[in-house]
């Protein structure tokens, strides 16, 4: 996709204003701790416990910034018959194109003619994925803290995600961002079009 050429690929796959599209990625959830910056006074020694497992889940999010919705997904890796099945799911939820990375598992000859539509972002640009900005927040949220087991991490990632969904306006500000505002009114009115 060229700079600017995110309305050419929607009408390339006959994508209307009337589609629900959103942005996707995953996330690697896991055990291993990220220290975080925290607020001190000057001259505190400043002591974080660290947490070292090598357990991992991946967050499949998709996120319609204009809506104000999410759409989540865990996998226990990225390989492309989970991302398949995570796009069929989707595709039964009313999603009618997403919007990713270029990613291996995206790009794999049986993502092909799946429905919805699948389009690439160009690489390198993980700044042109509202998906990303949730991340940041989950991140916020969830990271800092020690957790016993990967499932008690994803609980913590769901309970964060159930109550931003409760909040359109929260995840319109996240991600409903102007120029994907502005493409999506350049698209056709009708899916027939």
């Amino acid at each position: 996709m060229e700079k600017g050429g995110l309305v050419a690929e929607l009408n390339k796959n006959k994508v209307s204003q009337e589609t629900k599209i959103c942005w996707a990625d995953e996330m690697r959830i896991g055990l291993m701790s990220q220290v975080r910056k925290i607020w001190c006074s000057i001259g505190t020694k400043v002591v974080q416990k660290i947490q070292i497992s090598y357990s991992y889940s991946y967050l499949y999010l998709a996120v319609d910034g204009l809506a104000g919705t999410l759409h989540w997904q865990w996998g226990e890796n990225m390989k492309t018959e989970t991302a398949k099945e995570t796009v069929q799911s989707w595709s039964q939820e009313g999603i009618g194109a997403i919007i990713w990375d270029g990613a291996s598992s995206h790009r794999s000859k049986e993502m092909d003619n799946m429905t919805p539509a699948l389009i690439c972002q160009p690489p390198y640009a993980p700044e042109l994925n509202p998906a990303e900005r949730v991340f940041e927040a989950i991140r916020q949220e969830v990271e800092g803290e020690i957790y016993k087991t990967i499932d008690a991490k994803q609980k913590a990632v769901e309970v964060f995600l159930t109550q931003l969904s409760k909040s359109p306006e929260k995840i319109q500000s996240l991600a409903g961002w102007s120029w994907i505002q502005e493409a999506i009114k350049k698209l056709p009115v009708c899916d027939t079009c």
